[in-house]
């Protein structure tokens, strides 16, 4: 059963949530909540995963994560975890072994279609609990995690409103929220918030992305002239949209009411004056996370062992490396690695603009040039979406 994908699963997840309000509302916090939050998580897993390989697989790859991060933190906290340079080859041994999964499944079709092999591991969500995997090996290198419980982490890495849709959150911020008191009052506003984000996800994807869909999108996509795929890009791109932000909105929303204040991941993209601020806009969870964990990390290693004599070229390398591996992310056909190519070259072609314009000031400030810039970064990045619908290829 896809999470929100049809209202059986609405109806089933009433189960879990009722009792989370009224224990919310009557004021039941610490390890009573984090209790009933595990309870629901395994409640529904058992909903999501069916057949029951499915959840085996998912079963398998938490037990996989868990393992990795217990026994790094061990290691990072013993006397050899200390010297740098053994630290050094067990953080990256760590990292391959939380990503490996992650690259059989994305490799698999290939390995299919060349007769290599097929892959037993891909359950729905994969993604996303690697980020969290990966994201949690990340500080705890960094010292910045000290302990993991199997429990939290459990309730963290499988946590069911965002397994299949994001957005992506980090452990420390989850478990903040875990071992947060709220009040009947805080809870109240959390409850409220939660139920408007619910309704806004019935509105983006069962109502706008429904009949964008039926009335245009269906019949376009028989059509295939120069006009219907100008047509096109812009039907794909907002029905994109309004699908995911209305996956989003109902992760977001039943978090809110589970006590969970999972972060946003749309911000209206729509009206990005740049594609930098199109990227803070959208998906912005999965783009921080590229930005902190990938992006950050190798302009500052590059800085930091001077590789490179001009510093905007790690920049625009860390660009390439960044949306060339979101691009993969997606999948291996050749439309997603375009993709992300293209967005690199985007990202590269603005930041080289930006620098110019303040020398010979090809726009300037004020609502027209604003408006300007609305209009053209959206076309850009309508285009890019066109991209990566595949319909070009």
């Amino acid at each position: 059963m896809t999470p929100y994908e049809n209202f059986a699963f609405f109806s089933w997840m009433l189960i879990p949530l009722v009792p989370a309000i009224f224990l919310g509302l009557l004021g039941v916090s610490g390890r009573v909540r984090t209790l009933w939050l595990i309870f629901s998580t395994i409640f529904m897993l058992g909903l999501i995963y069916r057949p029951a390989t499915s959840l085996l697989q998912a079963t398998g790859f938490f037990l996989w994560a868990y393992l990795i991060v217990h026994f790094f933190l061990r290691f990072r906290q013993s006397e050899k975890g200390k010297q740098v340079q053994n630290l050094k080859r067990v953080y990256y041994l760590a990292l391959v072994a939380a990503i490996l999964p992650l690259v059989l499944v994305k490799l698999n079709p290939l390995a299919v279609s060349w007769g290599i092999w097929k892959s037993p591991i891909g359950f729905l969500g994969i993604s996303y609990v690697t980020f969290r995997t990966v994201g949690t090996v990340i500080e705890i290198r960094d010292g910045l995690i000290k302990e993991v419980k199997f429990l939290d982490f459990l309730a963290f890495v499988l946590f069911f409103p965002t397994l299949s849709s994001g957005p992506i959150d980090r452990y420390r911020r989850f478990l903040g929220d875990i071992e947060k008191k709220l009040t009947r009052k805080e809870y109240g506003d959390y409850l409220a918030d939660g139920i408007d984000y619910v309704f806004r996800g019935f509105l983006y994807k069962f109502v706008i992305a429904y009949l964008i869909n039926k009335h245009s999108l269906a019949w376009l996509n028989t059509v295939h002239t120069g006009a219907a795929t100008f047509q096109y890009m812009y039907t794909y791109s907002f029905y994109l949209f309004f699908d995911f932000a209305g996956y989003s909105a109902f992760a977001v929303g039943v978090s809110y009411i589970l006590g969970i204040k999972t972060p946003e991941n749309f911000n209206k993209p729509f009206i990005s004056k740049n594609i930098k601020d199109f990227w803070n806009r959208w998906h912005m969870s999965l783009s921080f996370w590229f930005r902190d964990y990938i992006y950050m990390r190798f302009v500052l290693d590059s800085a930091k062992k001077k590789r490179f004599k001009n510093k905007y070229t790690s920049a625009y390398l860390g660009y390439l490396l960044l949306f060339g591996i979101m691009g993969i992310w997606h999948g291996t056909a050749l439309q997603y690695i375009v993709y992300g190519l293209y967005h690199a070259a985007l990202m590269v072609s603005y930041d080289w603009l930006e620098r110019k314009n303040k020398i010979h000031k090809f726009w300037g400030t004020g609502k027209f040039w604003d408006g300007l810039a609305i209009v053209v970064t959206a076309h850009f990045v309508f285009f890019g979406f066109l991209i990566f619908s595949g319909r070009l290829f």
